[in-house]
């Protein structure tokens, strides 16, 4: 898949409408863990299907566990029953601290007890992801853990000999003031080391204030699922009773993912119902009582002003108070939400301050000194300190392209800063660049696509580049390949008029039957796929390409009342990031204010080698003579028609790419678009 360098947000103006989140991260990684150690079949519905997840199935599918994926897409996970399958494995983790830890913890244990030998190792960023806490207490248990390269880092090898007995006489000890997920990885792993009814319980005892305590609430609710019931004294001292064994619950629904909740609960304060009777913005999936730490961050966003209100599976929000409060904030809790109230505090009137968030620097990038930098370049202005930063909003607005550092949080919550035309302060109508914008895949691949379906703004801030010219001329392709490089969505106006000639001919329309054919366009039941082109749900793309189906093509666009038909369908394919649309009259008739316009030609020889050598890919038979032939007559039709005539734009761009190849034609056309944005 072509990675995207940079998205471009244009100004932002509103937002309405029902959002669906993917599952939670950490729900998703736990309970894949636990249904992979458990004795019987797990069915895991709602899953997250991201990076973080992918990695951890593909570790479990190394280790031996069965994973079937059924017909409704729920995932059936036969777990070990806590024997092991496979005792020699090197495991690659990626960034996911979600999968790093327990897994290390889990193998360990199981190392040391029946004998094995597993390498675990990520991508440069985990590998300066602190793990020592962790290797200190399951070296206190005596497993064996050696570190591959820089102490207390990954990656590692875990190691152990069949029929190991481990140390669980005394406590062990783990320091809680770095990252919860050392505790959370001991609580997974640790039932594995108290099967036996006979034994003796195991303790874990955490040295230091235990941070992000919600995350630690998660598991220890999960653990219970799956049959083990750890006996606690606050947050200091947590005992696994002698005996436990997990077993599967049968079927596990995995809650939409709160950390992913909060940019759309921000939105919704920033620029849902900013007036009486607006429609608000609705999150699906979640409700207040949710189990995971991150829904306090519906506390946190009141405090600033939101109006959210909760039923079963739902939340709501919209505007309340305009501008938002500024905040002093504790924000231990909720250490992965918190950043998008750094965002929030873009539109507050005053300097928020968020405290006690040191986690922040050991998580996918020291995200304290990534989010000062960026809002800086936005005009705010910010402090920060080891555990803390303050944020003063803009006074004059900036452009800005934001670095993202691989932090697919970084790239969501600083999404927001795009509305910024909604303060009333200098320079609040600029876009936002967001570079490396996949990156979001760890936790929510769709993220920027579900942000559209509810970001509204003006018509005029969408941009749209139109690419015309004479069949042949290669406009299909150089637009998908120009939208693909933008992430924008594609027109190809031409299919639109394909659509129709082939819908005419299979309801026996003529072709110079005007009202029956406008008829027939004003009916389509048109859909785009990817490669696809869906009419009357089944895939025409191929027929589409006939040349009858082309020629007829061209002589119905003649018609007013076939092309008025149409207009309407062309003008929608206007969505948010923006359009490449390619045709005959995108940049004279149907987009005439598009802020880029060309005007693509090539030989009439070069166009009847290139149709010839399509259709020939497809099995399809042509003459490379009778090719040139009709070319040309199309054109002269395409020139004279009466009704948009085929000819450049006054402010087009003319490229002649007869002896370009597309790479150096998609190089020129986005070039001329990085002249006229503001990056």
């Amino acid at each position: 898949m072509y990675k995207l360098p940079h998205l471009d947000l244009p100004p932002l103006r509103g937002a309405a409408g029902t959002v669906r989140l993917p599952g939670s991260k950490s729900i998703s990684n736990r309970v894949l863990l636990l249904a992979g150690l458990s004795e019987g079949t797990t069915l895991l519905r709602d899953l997250l299907d991201s990076d973080d997840t992918r990695v951890m199935l593909a570790a479990l599918a190394a280790l031996g566990c069965g994973l079937a994926r059924q017909p409704d897409g729920a995932l059936a996970v036969s777990g070990l029953g806590g024997r092991l399958q496979v005792h020699q494995a090197a495991l690659f983790l990626g960034n996911a601290g979600t999968a790093m830890r327990p897994l290390t913890a889990a193998l360990a244990v199981l190392s040391a007890l029946q004998g094995g030998q597993f390498e675990l190792s990520g991508v440069p960023r985990m590998h300066e992801r602190p793990i020592g806490d962790l290797v200190a207490a399951l070296r206190q248990l005596g497993c064996g853990v050696d570190e591959l390269g820089t102490p207390g880092f990954p990656p590692l090898r875990l190691h152990g000999t069949a029929g190991g007995v481990l140390q669980t006489a005394q406590e062990i000890r783990v320091r809680g003031d770095v990252s919860s997920q050392f505790l959370t990885a001991l609580l997974l792993a640790l039932p594995l080391a108290a099967a036996d009814p006979a034994g003796a319980p195991v303790v874990i005892a955490v040295d230091g204030e235990l941070i992000s305590k919600p995350y630690v609430d998660i598991t220890l609710n999960l653990l219970a699922r799956f049959g083990i019931q750890v006996l606690r004294n606050g947050y200091a001292r947590f005992t696994i009773p002698a005996g436990s064994r997990y077993q599967s619950p049968g079927v596990i629904h995995v809650e939409a993912d709160a950390s992913s909740a909060s940019y759309f609960i921000a939105l919704g304060a920033i620029a849902a119902g900013q007036a009486a009777g607006d429609a608000p913005l609705v999150i699906d999936g979640l409700s207040l009582d949710s189990i995971q730490g991150d829904i306090r961050f519906v506390e946190a966003a009141r405090l600033m002003g939101a109006d959210i209100t909760g039923a079963p599976g739902r939340l709501t929000v919209r505007r309340g108070d305009w501008p938002l409060r500024a905040i002093t904030l504790d924000c231990n809790a909720i250490p992965d939400a918190a950043m998008t109230l750094a965002v929030m505090a873009l539109y507050a009137q005053g300097t928020t301050r968020l405290v006690n968030i040191a986690s922040w620097r050991v998580k996918e990038t020291d995200r304290i000194a990534a989010m000062a930098t960026e809002l800086r370049k936005l005009g705010a202005t910010v402090t920060e300190g080891q555990d803390f930063i303050e944020i003063t909003p803009p006074t004059v607005w900036q452009a800005a392209s934001i670095h993202t550092y691989d932090d697919h949080r970084i790239a969501m919550c600083l999404s927001l800063a795009a509305f910024n035309p909604l303060v009333a302060v200098p320079g609040g109508e600029v876009s936002v660049r967001i570079l490396d914008p996949q990156c979001v895949a760890k936790t929510f691949p769709d993220y920027f696509e579900a942000l559209f379906t509810v970001a509204r703004t003006a018509e005029a801030d969408i941009p749209v580049i139109t690419i015309d010219g004479p069949t042949a001329s290669g406009k299909g392709t150089l637009a998908a390949t120009v939208a693909a490089r933008l992430g924008w969505h594609q027109l190809d106006s031409g299919l639109l008029y394909r659509a129709t000639a082939l819908a005419a001919q299979r309801q026996a329309v003529a072709a110079d039957d005007e009202p029956g054919l406008a008829r027939v366009a004003a009916g389509l039941d048109l859909r785009f796929d990817g490669e696809r082109v869906l009419l009357d749900g089944t895939d025409v793309a191929t027929a589409l390409r006939q040349e009858q189906v082309g020629s007829m093509a061209s002589r119905i666009s003649a018609w007013p009342a076939v092309r008025g038909a149409l207009e309407a369908l062309q003008l929608a394919f206007r969505r948010l990031p923006g359009l490449v649309a390619d045709g005959r009259d995108m940049g004279t008739v149907i987009f005439p204010a598009a802020p880029l316009k060309l005007f693509l030609t090539a030989s009439p020889a070069k166009r009847a080698e290139r149709r010839y050598k399509q259709l020939i890919s497809k099995g399809i038979s042509a003459n490379l003579s009778d090719l040139r032939a009709d070319l040309e007559a199309r054109d002269e039709r395409d020139k004279t028609r009466l009704i948009a005539p085929l000819k450049p734009a006054q402010d087009a761009l003319l490229l002649d790419n007869s002896g370009l190849d597309i790479e150096q034609s998609v190089a020129r056309v986005l070039d001329w678009w990085a002249q006229r944005g503001p990056f």
